[in-house]
């Protein structure tokens, strides 16, 4: 049965976000079940959020710069184990199957690659970001965070990562200026946790 989580949504484009709970699919054999420590705040998730770049399946949870634990693994996975810090950016499928996913760039997937937050995925659920407890993420979409770099600096180095992109290894901060080599590592301007309180306050999410 799917799980039910806390998090917090997007209700309007003219409205802060607010505590709810979501749905999160079952462990499937290749899935990643992900405890969210950290998810940065992205200029994407308020844009997206406000309404700013089209219209917006409310509501919605956004976040995809996210930093966390591996709480449980399907059978089928290999790469991971119970325990691992993990992140995930900015994408959690494909279709794995046309020209470009085979090369190794989901990203150009020729069906359609599916973001983590706003897009309709394979079983044709609409997706939700970090900005919550758990995630659950098919492997090839999720990625390891070197020992030794804090998971709330990794949240948004996660951004644009996949297996193939491993950007939490820049170790840009989230405070700090970004580099030349972080430039696409996010966008993130706050690391926020996921528990209480949900989310900073910013002009777009007021958490109370």
């Amino acid at each position: 049965m799917p799980t039910t989580v806390k998090a917090i949504a997007a209700t309007a484009a003219d409205q802060p976000l607010v505590p709810t709970t979501i749905e999160r699919r079952d462990v499937g054999p290749h899935d990643v079940r992900i405890d969210i420590r950290f998810a940065g705040i992205c200029h994407s998730d308020i844009h997206t959020a406000r309404a700013e770049w089209g219209p917006v399946p409310f509501p919605l949870v956004v976040g995809h710069e996210i930093a966390g634990v591996v709480a449980e693994v399907g059978s089928e996975v290999t790469g991971f184990a119970v325990g691992d810090r993990v992140g995930v950016g900015c994408m959690v499928n494909s279709c794995r199957e046309c020209e470009q996913c085979t090369q190794g760039n989901e990203q150009y997937c020729l069906r359609g690659n599916t973001g983590t937050y706003a897009s309709t995925d394979r079983d044709g659920t609409v997706t939700q970001g970090g900005y919550a407890q758990e995630v659950v993420v098919t492997e090839d979409f999720v990625l390891r965070i070197p020992d030794g770099l804090e998971l709330d600096v990794a949240a948004p180095c996660c951004a644009r990562g996949s297996r193939r992109t491993p950007r939490c290894a820049t170790g840009a901060s989230a405070r700090g200026p970004r580099s030349p080599s972080s430039a696409w590592a996010g966008s993130a301007t706050w690391p926020s946790r996921s528990r209480t309180p949900w989310a900073p306050r910013s002009p777009c999410s007021r958490s109370r």
